[in-house]
Order: structure tokens, then sequence, then C-alpha cells
């Protein structure tokens, strides 16, 4: 999920995230298996696969899973032909992109669907809402002793990257997916620990709705997060800015 501060966002998520391990870890498979498919399955030869595989890591993904996911990639072991689908909506001037990854794209369709209907909308044009959104990389680097914004910048600058955005909790850097392994190899190779769980290529809002109503934040998070426990949803992304008092008070309620 993607709104005003991506720091504050993991933070909040960070909890939900221990909760729904499972969950996490058939999304990074799933991620695997289709990079795998495309590219072949040695990390040395094929980078994606070389970041999933330290993001899975760092999600504590037990090997056996990630190799299980290499090899279905692979075909050394049978896997269901994974599809890929987007569905968009707006609630309450909210732009939200719901990625899938699913072997039945019917039965993906109508639990988004379901989902929508609870939450009070319903499926929006195709473009309507993922005009409002660039694909980028992002790279979150945790503030850290002896970690700067000057330094960031200059390395992630220097290694390709296309901005550096500092906030309370730590740095994020953008660039373009092409450059995502590039840049975060780079940022690691100068010694800065990047956070590789929360590290990825998705979609970053280019015009974003303001909200200021802790109930309206709210109503958005519950949105995401019954969209997140379905199966086949691999990302969701709002263009939400909730202000600083929003944040504290989400927060505070845990």
């Amino acid at each position: 999920m993607s709104g005003h501060s991506h720091w504050a966002t993991i933070k909040r998520a960070k909890g939900a995230a221990d909760a729904k391990k499972g969950k996490i870890f058939s999304k990074l498979g799933k991620e695997i298996t289709i990079v795998v498919k495309a590219k072949g399955g040695d990390p040395n030869t094929n980078p994606t696969l070389r970041t999933l595989i330290a993001k899975a890591k760092a999600a504590q993904m037990p090997n056996d899973n990630i190799e299980r996911a290499i090899k279905k990639g692979t075909g050394e072991l049978e896997s269901a032909a994974l599809v890929d689908a987007t569905y968009e909506g707006i609630k309450g001037g909210i732009a939200i992109v719901v990625n899938v990854l699913t072997d039945n794209k019917n039965r993906a369709a109508a639990e988004v669907g379901n989902v929508f209907k609870k939450n009070g909308t319903e499926f929006a044009k195709q473009g309507s809402a993922g005009r409002l959104f660039d694909r980028m990389g992002q790279i979150m680097i945790p503030a850290a002793d002896g970690v700067d914004e000057d330094k960031v910048t200059e390395v992630a600058l220097d290694v390709g990257a296309e901005d550096v955005i500092s906030e309370e909790g730590g740095f994020t850097v953008k660039c373009q997916p092409n450059d995502f392994t590039t840049v975060m190899d780079g940022i690691k190779a100068a010694g800065i620990t990047v956070d590789e769980e929360n590290s990825s290529v998705g979609l970053v809002p280019n015009m974003t709705a303001p909200v200021s109503d802790v109930a309206v934040a709210k109503a958005i998070n519950k949105f995401v997060d019954m969209l997140e426990d379905l199966e086949d949803v691999q990302d969701v992304f709002t263009n939400m800015e909730t202000t600083d008092e929003v944040d504290a008070a989400l927060e505070a309620e845990g």
C-alpha cells in the first residue's frame, strides 16, 4: 500500500505482517515462480530472482519454500499456470489498484469484487485509477547512525537512482523499475543497510488524495486489509495522503 509516508505505512503493517506470514510466503513464492519461468532459475544470471530471494530471506521465508518456488518455475515440480490481472476502483476520492496473480481469474475477480462491494464501491474502468500512479522502484533505507541524507543521496544518485526522500524512520530511494536491482546492489555495496523485505517495484502515486479525517483513513486501511487477505492478491496500492496527525492517531490505535 502506498500513501503519504511509506515508512508510516510500513510501521503500521509490521504487527499485522507477523500474523500473515503464510500469506506473505505464498505471495513471494508466486513471484519467484513467475520470475524463474521468465528468466531462469539461476540467481547469478537472473538479478530479479536474486533480489526476490533476498527479500524472501528478509521475510524469514524458509529455504525449502524458496527452493520449491524455484523448482516450480523451472518445471522440476508441477505448478498451476498463473496469470496476472489488475482491478481498479475509487472510494471517496481515493484511487485503489489491486494486482492479483492467480490460477483462476474468474475466482479472483469474484473475490476482489465482493470485497469492493462490502466496502461500498465497484470496479472502475481500467485506467481511471491507474493513471494516478507511476511504476517505480522504491528502496527503503532505515535510519541509522552514520547514514545521513547527503551520504544516501550521493550514493543513490551515483548508482542510478532518480530521487531520495527523507522521512521519519529512514529514506526512500526511487528509481526506474529496470534499474531497481542495480541501484539496490550499489547502495548495499556502499555499506548502507537496506530494508529488503519492504523494498520493491510497484505503483507510486503521481497525484495524491489528501486525507485529514482519521475515520476515512481507517476505512481505507480496512478496505486494503480485506483485499490483502485474499489469497490471489499480490499488491494493493492507494493514493491516499494522510497528515502527520492522522498517522500519529493510527499508530496510537495500533
